[in-house]
C-alpha cells in the first residue's frame, strides 16, 4: 500500500494486509498478515523516476510485493536546464580520476546554490566510469533517512537488510562504487559514522555545513553563478529565446537575484507563466519576498522547496542566540561584519554628560550574551554562536580577512522576518556608534574602511541614534574618504548641537574641528580656514594655548594656509606647533609626527627640498616604529618621500617608491580611496619625467574618471589631475588638445582656488608652454611675465617654480628672436638652479640645453657644443640613455 502525506513531503510504503489464513485450493486461500518491508522515504523529489512509475501503477496492478529499496537508492538525473559550474565539474573529474585511495568530495554552500544539481551532473557525466548498480543515493537529512539509504544498498545487493549490512558491503566491495550523501545539513549528525571505513570507493557529500570539509580530500564552495551562466539559466527556465534584447534584460534580473541558482529558476518559472520578461524586473523589485516564497507549479527538477522555505528550515534549527545574532546582523551591511564591531562596542565607556546605561539598555542586553562572568568580551561565546550560523551557510567567514558576510538575498530575507525593524535598526546603529567611539584616532582610518558600508546602511535606514553617535558616523565617513557624506552629516550634527549646547561646549568645538577638516578635504579651504580660526580662538580661551586639542587645530589651520598657497605662513605656524607638541606630547606622538610631515611639505613648497627630504626621512622611521609600516599615515609619508625624490630629480628612485606605496594603499585603503588615487597621479608624473608619456597619460585618464566620481569635478585634486593630463598631451605632441584642456582647468581653478593659488599659477605657466608649442610665442611671453611676477611675490625669486618660469620666459625670448635677452636670462636661471637644485637636476640640465641653443643662435657654436656634450653625459647618468631628453641632445650633437 502506498500513501502520500498531506504536505506531499513523505511517502510510506508497507506490505499488503493478509487475511487470517484458510484452506489451500486451486485459487489459494486467504493469506496471513502481510510481511512486506516498511520503508519511509522523505523528499520524493529525489526519488528515481522508475520508482515513481511503480508508485503510479501499484494500485492499478495490485502488486503487493514490490521491493522499492531496490530502486530508491539510485540517483535521479540532473535538471534539464542545468548549465554552468564547469570549473567545479572539472575539479571533481580531476579529483575522482585518482583511484589509489578513498575519495571524498564535499560540495558546501548556501541552500539554493545548486549543490545537488552539480553532484547529479557530475554523476550523469561519469556514468561510464561506474556501474549503474554501484551508484547509490542517500538522503542524509536525518539519521532515519541515512539508515534507510544504507539498508537499501544491502537489500539491493542481497547482502542483508540493515544499515550495517549496507556499510559492510561497501567496505568489502573493492571495485569502484560511488556513494552520494545529499543534504547532509544537520550539524548534530556525525557523518563519519556512516562513511565506509575503507581505502577504496568514492563519496560525494552536499551540505550547507562547511565543517564537513574535515572529511574531504577536496571540496568546493558552491556560491553564486557567473553572470553568463546565470543569464542562460534564466532564459532556459523562462522559455525565452536568447537574443541581444532578452540577454540584456536577463542580465539585469540575475544581478538583482545576486546570481543565486534557485532564485533564478523561480524567477524563470514566474516569467514562463506570465510570458513577460520585460515586466519581471519591476515586479521583482516590488515583490521580492513573495516571488521567492512561491513554489512554481511546473518545475524542472524534484526540489520541493522555495528559496525562502529552504532558509527558513535552516533558521528554525538555530538556537535562540544564534538566530538572534543572524537577525541583528541583517541590519548591518551584508559584507565586512567583524567580531571587532561587537567587542569594541562591549568596551564602551560611559562618560559624564553623555549617554547613560539606561539609554543604551537594549544594545547592552544584546552584547551581554557574549560577555564572560567577569563582564569582559568572550570570543569563545561569540565563536559558538557564529559557528552555529555558519554550519547552515546562513553566514560565511573569510579566514584571511577575519570577516563575516551574508548572502544579499539571505540578508534581505532575514530583515523581512523581523517584526519590529526600527528596534533592530536602533540597536545595531547604537552598537556601531559605541564601537567607533572606542577606536583611537590613529587606527580610525583603517577601521573606517570596514565600517563605512555599515554606517551608510544605518544612515540610509534613518537610524534613530544619539547625536554623539551621528558625530562618530560622520567621523567614519571622513576617515574613509567619503567627504561629501561626512560634510552633510557633520553639518546636521553641528546645527542640532547649537540648539542645545553652549557655543564653547567641547562637543561643539570638536564637531567644528572635524567639519573644517572635511571642508579642507573637499577643497573648500577658505571655508575651512575661517572655521578653524573661530575654533582656535575658543579653544585658547577654554582649554589654553598648549592643550593638545588647541595644538591640533593650529596644525589644521597651517594645512589650510598651505592649501591656499600661503606656504610661508603655514611654515611659521607649523614650526611653532611642532615645538609645543614635542614638549607636551613627546617626539614620537602621532600628532607630533604628522606636524613634522606637514612642515616637510611646507619646506618643499618653498623650494627647500633637501631640508624637506631630511625631515621626511626622520618622520618615516618614527612612524614605522610607532604606527607600523602599513598604517595610512606611514604610507602617506612614504609617498611624500617619493615626491621629494622627484623634486630632487631622482625620478627613477621616486617611481620605485611610489609603486611600493601604491600596492600597499590598494590593499589597505582600496583602489578608489582619495589617497590611493593621489598616489597613482604621482606615479604618472614619475613615468612622464622618465619619458614614458603614454603610460603616464593612460594612468591619468583612469585617475581623472575616478576622482570625478569620488571627489567631484571641481575638487582641487581633480583639477590638478586634469592639468597633469593636459601637460601629457603636450609631451605627446597633442598641443591643441593640451591647450584646450588647460584653458578649461585654468578657469575652474580661478573660481575654486583663486588667481594667486600655486596650482592656478602652475596651470597658467603650462598654458604659456602650449601657446609656445602652437607658435603663439608673443602670447606665451605675456602670460609668462604675469606668472613670473606672481611667483616672485608668493614663492620668492629662488623658488624652483619661479626659476622654471624664468626659464620658460627665456625660451619665449629665443622664439621671438631676442637671443641676447634669452641668453642673459638663461645664464641667471642656470646659476640659481645650480645653487638651489644642484647641477644634476633635470631642471638644471634642461636650462643648460636651452642655454646651448642661445649660444648657437648667437654664433657661439663651440661653446654651445661643449655645453651640450656636458648635458648629454649628465642626462645619460640621471635619466638614462633612452630618455627623450637624452636622445634629443644626441641628435643635436650629431648635426653639429
Amino acid at each position: 500500500m502506498f500513501s502520500l502525506d498531506g504536505d506531499s513531503r513523505s511517502l510510506h510504503i508497507t506490505g499488503g494486509q493478509g487475511g487470517s489464513g484458510g484452506n489451500a485450493n486451486e485459487h489459494g486461500g486467504t493469506g496471513g498478515v502481510g510481511q512486506g518491508p516498511i520503508v519511509h522515504i522523505t523528499t520524493p523529489q529525489l526519488i528515481a523516476p522508475n520508482l515513481q512509475a511503480a508508485l503510479m501503477t501499484e494500485q492499478a496492478s495490485g502488486l503487493h510485493n514490490i521491493r522499492p529499496a531496490q530502486t530508491a537508492s539510485h540517483c535521479p538525473p540532473p535538471s534539464r536546464i542545468f548549465c554552468g559550474r564547469q570549473d567545479i565539474l572539472d575539479k571533481m573529474h580531476h579529483f575522482f580520476f585518482d583511484t589509489s585511495s578513498q575519495n571524498i568530495y564535499v560540495l558546501h554552500g548556501l541552500g539554493g546554490a545548486g549543490k545537488t544539481q552539480i553532484a547529479l551532473k557530475f554523476i550523469n557525466k561519469s556514468s561510464s566510469r561506474y556501474s549503474f548498480s554501484d551508484i547509490f543515493f542517500v538522503d542524509t537529512s536525518t539519521i532515519a533517512t541515512i539508515e534507510t539509504g544504507l539498508k537499501n544498498i544491502a537489500i539491493l545487493k542481497n547482502f542483508g537488510d540493515s544499515p550495517e549490512d549496507g556499510l559492510l558491503w561497501l567496505t568489502s566491495k573493492v571495485e569502484e562504487w560511488l556513494l552520494f550523501f545529499d543534504n547532509a545539513d544537520d550539524p548534530s549528525i556525525n557523518l563519519n559514522d556512516y562513511i565506509p571505513q575503507c581505502n577504496h570507493g568514492n563519496v560525494i557529500v552536499t551540505s550547507r555545513n562547511p565543517g564537513l570539509c574535515v572529511y574531504a580530500r577536496s571540496n568546493s564552495l558552491v556560491s553564486d553563478m557567473e553572470e553568463e551562466d546565470a543569464v542562460t539559466l534564466l532564459l532556459k527556465s523562462a522559455l525565452q529565446k536568447a537574443t541581444n534584447r532578452t540577454e540584456g534584460i536577463a542580465a539585469e534580473i540575475v544581478k538583482l537575484l545576486h546570481y543565486l541558482p534557485l532564485a533564478i529558476v523561480q524567477a524563470g518559472a514566474f516569467i514562463s507563466k506570465s510570458r513577460n520578461l520585460d515586466g519581471c524586473l519591476a515586479l521583482y523589485t516590488k515583490n521580492q519576498a513573495r516571488l521567492l516564497s512561491e513554489k512554481p507549479v511546473q518545475s524542472h527538477d524534484r526540489y520541493a522547496w522555495t528559496v525562502y522555505t529552504t532558509w527558513q528550515m535552516s533558521f528554525d534549527r538555530l538556537t535562540p542566540l544564534a538566530a538572534m545574532f543572524l537577525q541583528h546582523c541583517s541590519f548591518l551591511h551584508y559584507n565586512g561584519i567583524s567580531e571587532e564591531i561587537f567587542s569594541y562596542a562591549s568596551k564602551y565607556r560611559f562618560c559624564f554628560n553623555h549617554l547613560s546605561q539606561e539609554e543604551l539598555q537594549e544594545p547592552l542586553e544584546f552584547l551581554s550574551h557574549f560577555l564572560g562572568p567577569d563582564g569582559k568580551w568572550d570570543s569563545l561565546q561569540f565563536l559558538d554562536a557564529t559557528n552555529e550560523v555558519q554550519s547552515y551557510s546562513l553566514i560565511s567567514f573569510d579566514v584571511e580577512k577575519k570577516l563575516f558576510s551574508i548572502h544579499p538575498l539571505v540578508h534581505a530575507w532575514s530583515q523581512g522576518m523581523v517584526q519590529n525593524q526600527k528596534r533592530y535598526v536602533s540597536i545595531m546603529g547604537s552598537i556601531l556608534g559605541m564601537a567607533i567611539s572606542e577606536h583611537s584616532e590613529w587606527d580610525m582610518q583603517l577601521a573606517s574602511l570596514l565600517l563605512c558600508p555599515h554606517i551608510e546602511l544605518a544612515v540610509q535606514m534613518d537610524t534613530d541614534v544619539a547625536l554623539v553617535f551621528r558625530y562618530h558616523y560622520a567621523r567614519t565617513f571622513r576617515e574613509g574618504g567619503k567627504y561629501t557624506q561626512a560634510k552633510k552629516l557633520q553639518e546636521e550634527v553641528l546645527q542640532k548641537q547649537k540648539q542645545s549646547l553652549d557655543e564653547n561646549h567641547p562637543d561643539i568645538l570638536r564637531t567644528m574641528v572635524s567639519l573644517a577638516i572635511v571642508y579642507s578635504a573637499l577643497g573648500e579651504d577658505q571655508k575651512a580656514k575661517e572655521l578653524e580660526i573661530v575654533v582656535l580662538k575658543r579653544q585658547k580661551q577654554v582649554l589654553g594655548e598648549n592643550h593638545p586639542q588647541t595644538l591640533h587645530t593650529m596644525g589644521n589651520l597651517a594645512i589650510s594656509y598651505t592649501n591656499l598657497g600661503e606656504h610661508q605662513r603655514a611654515k611659521e605656524l607649523q614650526v611653532m606647533v611642532l615645538e609645543k607638541q614635542k614638549q607636551v606630547l613627546g617626539e614620537n606622538h602621532p600628532d607630533t609626527l604628522r606636524t613634522m610631515g606637514n612642515l616637510a611639505s611646507s619646506y618643499t613648497a618653498l623650494g627647500e627640498h633637501q631640508r624637506g627630504e631630511e625631515l621626511v626621512v626622520i618622520m618615516l622611521e618614527k612612524q614605522k616604529q610607532v604606527l607600523g609600516e602599513n598604517h595610512p599615515d606611514t604610507l602617506d609619508t612614504m609617498g611624500n618621500l617619493a615626491s621629494s625624490y622627484s623634486d630632487l630629480g631622482e625620478h627613477r628612485k621616486a617611481k620605485e617608491l611610489k609603486l611600493i606605496v601604491l600596492e600597499k594603499q590598494k590593499q589597505v585603503l582600496g583602489e578608489n580611496h582619495p589617497d590611493t588615487l593621489r598616489t597613482i597621479g604621482n606615479l604618472a608624473n614619475s613615468y612622464s619625467a622618465l619619458g614614458e608619456h603614454q603610460k603616464a597619460k593612460d594612468l591619468e585618464v583612469i585617475v581623472l574618471e575616478k576622482q570625478k566620481q569620488v571627489l567631484g569635478e571641481h575638487h582641487p585634486d581633480t583639477l590638478h589631475t586634469m592639468a597633469n593630463l593636459a601637460s601629457l598631451y603636450s609631451n605627446l605632441g597633442e598641443h591643441q588638445k593640451a591647450k584646450d584642456l588647460k584653458v578649461i582647468v585654468l578657469e575652474k581653478q580661478k573660481q575654486v582656488l583663486g588667481e594667486h593659488h600655486p596650482d592656478t599659477l602652475r596651470t597658467m605657466g603650462n598654458l604659456a608652454v602650449s601657446y609656445s608649442d602652437l607658435g603663439e610665442h608673443q602670447k606665451a611671453k605675456e602670460l609668462e611675465v604675469i606668472v613670473l611676477e606672481k611667483r616672485k611675490q608668493l614663492l620668492g625669486k629662488n623658488h624652483p617654480d619661479t626659476l622654471r618660469t624664468m626659464g620658460n620666459l627665456a625660451s619665449s625670448y629665443s622664439a621671438l628672436g631676442e637671443h641676447q635677452k634669452a641668453q642673459e636670462l638663461k645664464a641667471i636661471v642656470l646659476e640659481k638652479q645650480n645653487q638651489v637644485l644642484g647641477d644634476n637636476h633635470p631642471d638644471t640640465l634642461r636650462t643648460m640645453g636651452n642655454l646651448a641653443i642661445s649660444y648657437s643662435a648667437l654664433g657661439e657654436h663651440q661653446q654651445a657644443k661643449e655645453l651640450r656634450v656636458l648635458v648629454l653625459e649628465k642626462r645619460k647618468q640621471v635619466l638614462g640613455h633612452n630618455h627623450p631628453d637624452t636622445l634629443e641632445i644626441e641628435e643635436l650633437l650629431s648635426r653639429m
